[in-house]
């Protein structure tokens, strides 16, 4: 058949050049390759089994490469069980690889790399170099170490808690709190969060930047989530992540999973527990030690204040005593005073009564001399008119009666 030409030159079917461009391939990558790349999308169908990754080369966060590869149905159960057995995780998107492939052309489908093999260890030590960088990142920026040097509350009970509400890592920490046997009470304020994958390096740093607005109600901050194989906790080992967990002004704990290996965001934490129960413990204990430093302080004030009182107790004893030695020379000291007065005054009053009594007597020894009878005895009498003492003769007149009274006998006359 003679070849059609446009403007003196050749035309050729679609097919001619695809088959032309699938011979040169086949001729000149006649073998397996091991080629590095990133799963951009996994693209697996469980209904046939098949698997049709977009494989990308990036370089500073930009698509330099991308090609499509295909793994089919038997070799990819193979390839993701040997991925899992490895990394614990199944093979998904957003990791590096280093798989076995041919390049393969078709006219129908296109340029693409046929999957033999994907090498499990080579993504391990890839998230290994990548946590290097980010590490050295961290510390030459000197913030490796800033959430460490914050000051946990003595009783850290205000806790902003990113996770997951339906998370079994979320209801496990809030269980383990709740139920303490202080009966301690605990305020946990959910902050949702996607805990893996790209998602979660938007979403997680996210949720940190909202907790930091709000970092006065707030007495730490919690992470946690349930367990996960090492690819599944890949975004705690992201700077982005882990410079979030680092700059975050409260204290950060974290309760990511059950994985032996830190992760970078473990690494510049606060604190870092394997599991969110753990963590629970954690903050309990934090607040039992205060409780036990409370009740010891308060022994010690009793006893500090009972051994005062006991001192204070003794000392006024010893005061009271003294006292009470002061009281009783003092009362000594009056009562023979009060004796002495008391003595005196028995003197005095004897002497005014001895020196009365001598007066009385003499009054006594000059009543009796003046006595009538004793005047009369030393031969005085008395004249008497009608039984009155006369003191003048005028009182008499001639011719009447007069007594005259002798200390023995009376005489009567009639004056003339």
């Amino acid at each position: 058949m003679q070849r059609e030409i446009f403007k003196d030159k050749p035309v050729y079917a679609l097919s001619e050049i695809t088959k032309s461009i699938e011979s040169v391939i086949g001729k000149n990558y006649s073998k397996a390759y091991y080629i590095k790349a990133e799963i951009l999308k996994l693209n697996y169908y469980p209904h046939s089994g098949h698997c049709y990754p977009e494989l990308v080369e990036k370089e500073n966060g930009k698509v330099k490469a991308q090609l499509r590869g295909i793994i089919w149905a038997t070799q990819f159960r193979n390839i993701n069980d040997r991925f899992i057995t490895v990394t614990g995780e199944p093979l998904k998107e957003d990791v590096s690889i280093l798989c076995l492939a041919t390049v393969e052309y078709n006219g129908q489908y296109g340029l693409n790399l046929q999957i033999q093999d994907i090498e499990p260890s080579y993504t391990l030590g890839e998230m290994a170099r990548n946590r290097m960088e980010v590490i050295e990142r961290l510390k030459k920026e000197k913030i490796f170490t800033l959430n460490k040097e914050k000051k946990l509350p003595p009783v850290p009970q205000r806790i902003a808690v990113i996770s997951v509400e339906t998370s079994k890592g979320y209801h496990d920490f809030t269980l383990t709190l709740k139920e303490n046997h202080w009966n301690y009470r605990f305020q946990c304020t959910l902050f949702p969060s996607i805990l893996q994958g790209d998602k979660a390096l938007i979403s997680m740093p996210h949720q940190f930047s909202e907790i930091t607005k709000r970092k006065q109600e707030f007495d730490c901050v919690v992470v946690v989530r349930g367990g996960g194989g090492d690819i599944g906790m890949s975004c705690y080992d992201d700077y982005r992540l882990a410079a979030a967990v680092a700059t975050c002004p409260l204290p950060v704990i974290t309760g990511i999973g059950h994985s032996t290996n830190e992760t970078i965001s473990d690494m510049v934490a606060f604190a870092n527990k394997i599991t969110p129960t753990e963590v629970a413990y954690f903050l309990i204990q934090q607040f039992h030690n205060f409780s036990v430093q409370v009740d010891n302080c308060k022994e010690k004030v009793v006893k500090n204040v009972q051994q005062l009182l006991k001192e204070k107790e003794f000392y006024f004893s010893k005061i009271h005593q003294q006292l009470m030695m002061v009281i009783g020379k003092f009362n000594h000291k009056k009562e023979k005073e009060i004796e002495q007065i008391n003595q005196r005054i028995q003197n005095n009053a004897l002497n005014y009564l001895l020196k009365h009594q001598n007066a009385l007597q003499q009054m006594q020894t000059k009543i009796e001399m003046l006595h009538p009878d004793n005047i009369l005895k030393r031969g005085y009498s008395i004249t008497m008119k009608n039984g009155k003492a006369l003191r003048s003769s005028e009182e008499v007149s001639a011719g009447e009666e007069i007594v005259t009274k002798l200390y023995a006998g009376e005489l009567v006359s009639v004056v003339t």
